[in-house]
């Protein structure tokens, strides 16, 4: 089944990720460290897992499936996710592939050092308008490439 899972802590497309699932009849699973407001339907679910650091990540980590579908920044995740054959999808419609998580990796870990030497390496570009839009437009092919890859079967 294709269900979409969302690192909620800080996820600035939840919404976006709740319509389109609607429009495609998806599960969602919003998942996070502290309870957030999802809409009432039973296709979207909020699940709170309680504890350290990186709970919330290894329940993602263990419930998706091949062929779902992980929405983080996490790159961690990311590479769990995609090991498992799920598609990863950053909330600024940039997917995370096979091909590309080996570079993310290595780029986390070298900006990583950096702050751990006293570089300020600064965070993330702000989220602007056209990363809203380009998500959109990335959900929306990466559900369509999964359904046609189902039906083929």
């Amino acid at each position: 089944m294709l269900d979409i899972y969302i690192d909620a802590d800080g996820c600035p497309v939840k919404e976006e990720v709740y319509r389109v699932a609607a429009r495609y009849k998806l599960k969602v699973f919003v998942v996070a460290n502290i309870p957030i407001r999802v809409p009432p339907t039973e296709s979207i679910e909020g699940v709170v897992v309680k504890g350290g650091m990186n709970v919330a990540d290894d329940w993602i980590a263990d419930h998706i499936d091949a062929g779902d579908i992980c929405i983080t920044t996490d790159i961690p995740l990311a590479d769990r996710c995609l090991s498992k054959k799920a598609a990863v999808l950053k909330p600024n419609g940039h997917p995370l592939t096979e091909k590309s998580i080996g570079n993310a990796l290595a780029n986390r870990e070298l900006l990583q050092g950096l702050r751990q030497m006293g570089e300020i390496t600064g965070g993330p570009a702000p989220f602007k308008p056209a990363d809203r839009s380009r998500f959109l437009s990335s959900l929306d092919q990466i559900i369509q490439s999964l359904i046609r890859a189902k039906n083929r079967g």
